[in-house]
């Protein structure tokens, strides 16, 4: 009976001596060489049991889970699971080389994203004249803070703030009496790390002026250096000169920028010193290397607090010729004691001497320092300023391998002295051809030094000037006030007139403060040019700036394609922004003179026959297709046509010359990224 019991039982013996039953172990022998003489005795006698050789034989086995290791290893080892194992290892070790190929050949072929300082127009503030906060008339910090919304509607990253260090005031603040503090009238430090920390907060950028070449004459600085306390004694530029009869006789024939001798006699030194401006800006002596540490320390103490960059003014100064020769007369036949005026001498010996260079550099250096950090590169610009030498302005680019000012200001368009099609072209080629290769270019058209657009050209022309600042390739910088239009005051009486407040409503003082006045005068036009009510005009100018900003930051060609000229005459400019891999092209047709017709078709073959108003200084034009063989416009008009093509003009043959491009890119729709192997 036994026997037979045993025999209707599917068992198989394990290597081990032990019963799997259906895949698990149900028991398991001792091994006998482990087990213990003792341990034998106690265990129970094994019974024997004779088995069919039929129950005997190994079943099919199939897998399912919780299989142990013994049963795994034994399917692991067949060929259909083997191979397909292999298979699937191959084929991941494949994957991952693929993909790590493509990052890398994505990284080495995509171009350089363009950086905050690219990417944005930027937005000058005089920040006595943009908001008051506490009834003074002046402008102030806090004020800055309370109109960042104006900055961010305008779709502007970028705010660049005149100088607010403590000063005298004389020169309108251009001369520090402490670098490490704010004036009194612009508010705090505090205030400046409240108006710090809300402009990151909405993801903009902050940068601010720094004039290294002089001080005010208040420094501390300069009170130890007359009376020449230790190291301080040679911080400025001191020469014995003589004193007769009330008169004194300077060193040489050096004139200041404002006018009259750069000499000035110091009562307490008794010698005299330098100043290339005011009297009261004493310049530094930048060939004592304390100073240059100075100026290192400043530069270090202000990106510590977090500001994203400077740009450097009045750099071209920085150095003067050691041998005190007099300067050569532009008149040869003018006596030389009737010289008086800055523009009566060529200035060999007071600007961009060998080694101002190397000083910028410098700057530059530390200001790396604080760049290492992702997404926090620290933009440095500069004035150089240089209107009749294109080629020592381009130098402050810096060279392949030294890096100097990301750009160096362009004043071309204030500049120019006639306002045509022709005019506007050559100041834009001047940048263009002389630009360094792989630089980026840049566009001022109003400053605190310079007559608002539409007291300098027209109002007329403010729109299609706006249009053209911000359909170049490049980086745009707009003077506050510029995006509505805004005039200078009308009067002999104010100085300063192209510093008036911003004229924020219709209300009492354009809203600029709620004091009974204001520091200078507000433009009597404020009550039709104001932010408020061109708000709510469809056409208004601030709103075509706003649209105009809006097509540059979301179409790619404007972004950072190519530009290529297509015309210019007396009347009108007309350039295409394109992009390889795209066939959508952007042409601007931009009246600076007068009623104008033009036959654009005859000029470009492959045009097509109609183009769309993408935009218009005329709103209600936006949308309308133009034949591209009678293209009108009026005076001060400006138009952005749109079109596709399958041949762009920076191809052809007849228009290689004419074509500009920073950095190349090309744009793939398959994969819709950028990449550079055009």
């Amino acid at each position: 009976m036994v026997e037979e019991e045993a025999k209707s039982l599917p068992m198989e013996l394990s290597e081990k001596g032990g019963v799997e039953n259906n895949g698990f172990v149900q028991n398991e022998a001792f091994d006998d060489k482990v087990t213990d003489t003792s341990s034998q005795e106690e265990m129970p006698k094994t019974c024997i049991v004779d088995a069919d050789p039929a129950a005997m034989e190994e079943p099919v086995l199939k897998p399912y889970a919780g299989m142990p290791k013994e049963v795994l290893l034994k399917f692991s080892s067949q060929a259909r699971y083997r191979v397909t194992r292999e298979i699937l290892f191959w084929l991941m070790i494949a994957a991952a080389i693929v993909l790590v190929c493509a990052t890398i050949a994505i990284i080495a072929l995509s171009p350089k994203c363009l950086d905050w300082w690219q990417a944005s127009p930027i937005y000058q503030i005089y920040p006595r004249s943009f908001k008051d906060s506490n009834k003074d008339g002046n402008g102030d910090l806090k004020g800055i803070q309370e109109k960042l919304d104006h900055i961010t509607y305008l779709n502007i990253k970028t705010i660049w703030i005149t100088s607010f260090y403590k000063s005298p005031l004389k020169d309108l603040g251009y001369g520090a009496e402490d670098f490490y503090d704010i004036d009194p009238m612009f508010g705090s430090m505090s205030d400046f790390e409240n108006l710090l920390a809300a402009i990151h907060d909405r993801g903009l950028k902050v940068i601010m002026d720094l004039i290294p070449n002089h001080t005010s004459d208040k420094h501390r600085w300069f009170q130890l250096s007359r009376n020449q306390t230790g190291k301080y004694t040679d911080y400025y530029i001191w020469q014995n000169c003589t004193q007769a009869a009330g008169s004194v006789t300077p060193p040489n024939n050096w004139v200041s920028v404002f006018g009259n001798s750069s000499w000035q006699f110091d009562d307490v030194r008794k010698q005299c010193y330098f100043h290339q401006f005011g009297k009261e800006q004493p310049d530094l002596n930048f060939r004592n290397p304390a100073v240059q540490q100075e100026i290192h320390d400043i530069i270090k103490f202000w990106l510590g607090k977090g500001i994203d960059g400077f740009s450097f003014s009045a750099v071209k100064f920085l150095l003067e010729a050691t041998h005190l020769r007099d300067e050569p007369q532009v008149n040869k036949s003018q006596n030389p004691e009737t010289i008086t005026a800055y523009s009566q001498l060529y200035h060999d010996y007071t600007t961009t001497q060998v080694g101002m260079h190397d000083i910028i550099r410098s700057f530059r250096q530390t200001m790396n320092q604080f760049s290492s950090e992702p997404g926090r590169y620290r933009f440095m610009g500069s004035d150089g300023d240089e209107k009749d030498n294109i080629e020592a302005t381009m130098m402050y680019y810096g060279t392949t391998f030294i890096q100097e000012a990301d750009f160096p200001f362009n004043f071309n368009l204030i500049n120019m002295k006639n306002l045509s099609g022709n005019s506007i072209f050559e100041a834009v080629n001047l940048w263009m051809k002389n630009m360094p290769a792989g630089k980026w270019p840049n566009w001022v058209v109003g400053s605190p030094n310079a007559a608002r657009i539409s007291s300098r050209i027209g109002k007329e022309y403010v729109n299609v000037m706006n249009m053209l600042l911000l359909t170049l390739p490049g980086t745009p910088v707009t003077y506050y006030g510029e995006e509505i239009g805004m005039e200078n005051i009308a009067s002999e009486n104010v100085t300063f007139p192209e510093k008036s407040p911003m004229q924020w409503d219709g209300k009492a003082n354009a809203g600029f403060t709620e004091g009974n006045s204001s520091w200078l005068p507000v433009n009597s036009d404020y009550q039709s040019v104001n932010v408020e009510i061109q708000m709510t005009w469809s056409n208004s100018t601030l709103n075509l700036y706003r649209e105009l900003t809006l097509l540059r930051n979301n179409e790619l060609p404007i972004h950072r394609g190519w530009m290529c000229y297509i015309w210019n005459d007396r009347n009108v400019f007309v350039y295409v922004r394109e992009l390889d891999g795209l066939d959508r092209v952007f042409m601007m047709v931009l009246n600076f003179g007068q009623e104008s017709t033009i036959d654009l078709k005859a000029i470009v073959p492959s045009l097509p026959s109609e183009a769309v108003i993408r935009l218009s200084t005329n709103f209600s034009n936006a949308g309308k297709a133009v034949n591209t063989k009678l293209i009108k416009t009026e005076m001060g008009e400006g138009l952005v046509l749109e079109y596709k093509t399958a041949e762009p003009v920076h191809t052809m043959e007849g228009f290689k010359g004419n074509c500009f491009v920073a950095e190349k890119a090309c744009y793939s729709s398959a994969f819709n990224l950028l990449y550079m192997n055009c």
